[in-house]
C-alpha cells in the first residue's frame, strides 16, 4: 500500500503526485510550462488542466517560448476554437505576453531558474503538514514573487497562482507527514 497525499485520487491526480509535484525543476522550458499551466488553472481544477495538459502542449507549440512569443490575432483565434484546451480569451492572450515576459527575464538574469529560485534562496522550502487543509492559499514569498511578476508584465501570476506554481516546481515540498513521496 503506498501512502500519498490525500488529493491525489484520479489517475492523472496520482501520476502528476507520484513523478511531478514538489520535484525541484531548474529547466527553463519546464518552468515555463509549469508557468503557463498554472495560470490556466485559475479558477479551474488542476484535474482539469492535467486532463487537458498533452492538447495544450499540442496547441501551444510544446511550450516553445520563441513561437509563443511571435503568436498574432489568427493564432489566438484558431486557439479559441480548439476544444481540447482551456479556451479563455484573456488566458490565450497571455501566453505571448508572458513568454516575451519570461524571455526578458532570461536575458536580464542568465535564465529564468536563477531568477525564479532566488525567492526561496535557491533551496527548495520543505512544509510538515498533516492535513491538506493547512496548505497554505500563498505565503509572504508567494506575495513577493507576484507583485515581482506583475512589475514585470505577466498575467494570470497572482499569489495563489504562484503558491501552486512553487509547489510544482519544487520550490515548496508539501508532500504531507506520511506521505511516501516526501
Amino acid at each position: 500500500m503506498v501512502n500519498r497525499c490525500e488529493w491525489a485520487k484520479s489517475e492523472l491526480d496520482i501520476a502528476y503526485h507520484d513523478n511531478e509535484w514538489g520535484k525541484v525543476v531548474h529547466d527553463d522550458k519546464k518552468l515555463f510550462e509549469m508557468l503557463i499551466l498554472e495560470g490556466m488553472q485559475a479558477g479551474l481544477s488542476w484535474s482539469t488542466i492535467l486532463a487537458k495538459r498533452e492538447s495544450m502542449r499540442v496547441a501551444f507549440d510544446d511550450f516553445d517560448i520563441v513561437k509563443i512569443s511571435k503568436y498574432d490575432d489568427k493564432k489566438c483565434a484558431e486557439l479559441l476554437t480548439n476544444p481540447n484546451i482551456i479556451r479563455n480569451r484573456l488566458k490565450i492572450s497571455s501566453l505571448k505576453t508572458n513568454a516575451i515576459a519570461f524571455m526578458k527575464v532570461q536575458k536580464e538574469f542568465g535564465s529564468f531558474d536563477k531568477y525564479i529560485w532566488g525567492f526561496v534562496d535557491h533551496k527548495p522550502i520543505v512544509n510538515h503538514f498533516e492535513d491538506m487543509y493547512d496548505f497554505p492559499a500563498s505565503t509572504e514569498i508567494s506575495d513577493k514573487m507576484s507583485l515581482d511578476l506583475k512589475k514585470r508584465g505577466f498575467k494570470f501570476i497572482g499569489t495563489t497562482i504562484c503558491y501552486a506554481y512553487m509547489q510544482s516546481i519544487g520550490m515548496v515540498n508539501d508532500h504531507m507527514v506520511g506521505c511516501d513521496f516526501k
